[in-house]
């Protein structure tokens, strides 16, 4: 089968490749195991990534929205909308069938994944395909892997950043270049199967205040040697200011996304992974923040600041370019 692009260039699409793709965003209360999605949108698109309908839904979580000032989804807003297995056929039906496509798809899939398996049902999505996994494939000049950056890359404005809606469409909009790319190159899509929840077990209902959940069953991973940092280390985070290019974060006790995908991340944002905690930590990041481990306590003794996972990752969204 064969098309053309926005150059007219004829694009020989490879017989492997999906016959469509459901674009997904959502936002979410945090990123630990037991929080909920507050909103979520579906583009869904055809196999040459044209869009052929969107769909945008508020989820009412029956907790705390989590992050506020990030989503603006507020529990005002949120109390007259309809709870996941409200909407949940209806999501199904946006996904059925086709790839996930998503930003870090692992996050996005984990938390429709669970979301599904607290409504007693199993979300109809096979594979799923990280649209930073494929930035890197095709190796995009990026600065970093941050959503706002493969917009800029594409020339898709962004409205309404952390609007689910609106990152939906841009990524729908950056993803079919990407797609024509690959299609064009012959690269082969870094697919990945997904396997849904058939069963779910609510954690306690009162954990320890900043603590979240771990599903991770073992903490000890080997170490993993990463390039140099390029920027200079700015100085400590300071609390409602953006995090800057070149601060060094150091990381304690379990974490609810996989360690070695958040130090991905933070290294992609252009910070520096810290193993140990000294004067110049900029930040510790913590979901026990009272836990008598080295690092919680050389970050107190050094007044270091300390976040916990949820409130870093949503930190790691709006990261400031370093110094010139």
């Amino acid at each position: 089968m064969t098309m053309l692009d926005d150059r007219t260039t004829a694009v020989t699409w490879p017989a492997a490749y999906p016959q469509g793709y459901a674009v997904v965003d959502v936002e979410t209360t945090g990123l630990a195991r037991d929080d909920r999605i507050v909103s979520a949108a579906v583009y869904r698109l055809d196999a040459q990534g044209n869009v052929e309908d969107h769909w945008y839904t508020l989820v009412n979580p029956e907790r705390d929205p989590g992050p506020v000032w990030i989503h603006g989804l507020t529990s005002d807003l949120l109390e007259g909308a309809p709870l996941f297995p409200e909407i949940a056929e209806e999501f199904s039906a946006r996904l059925d069938g086709r790839v996930l496509v998503a930003h870090n798809a692992m996050f996005d899939w984990q938390m429709i994944a669970r979301e599904y398996a607290r409504a007693e049902r199993t979300a109809p999505v096979r594979q799923r395909l990280c649209t930073i996994a494929l930035s890197k494939e095709l190796s995009l000049p990026l600065p970093n892997h941050k959503l706002e950056s493969l917009a800029a890359h594409f020339g898709v404005v962004q409205q309404r950043a952390h609007n689910a809606l609106d990152d939906a469409r841009v990524l729908a909009e950056a993803f079919r270049p990407s797609l024509h790319a690959a299609a064009e190159r012959g690269v082969r899509l870094p697919l990945l199967e997904c396997r849904p929840l058939t069963e779910w077990a609510s954690a306690p209902a009162q954990p320890r205040i900043g603590y979240q959940a771990s599903y991770r069953t073992n903490g000890w991973r080997p170490s993993r040697k990463r390039p140099p940092c390029p920027y200079p280390n700015p100085g400590r985070y300071a609390v409602d200011r953006p995090l800057k290019q070149g601060m060094r974060v150091a990381f304690s006790g379990d974490t609810s996304v996989d360690r070695e995908l958040l130090e991905d991340r933070t290294v992609e944002a252009g910070l520096h992974v810290a193993t140990s905690v000294s004067r110049l930590t900029s930040l510790l990041v913590t979901n026990d923040p009272d836990a008598a481990t080295s690092k919680t306590l050389k970050a107190k003794s050094f007044g270091t600041p300390v976040v916990d996972e949820a409130a870093y990752t949503q930190l790691l969204r709006d990261v400031a370019p370093a110094d010139e």
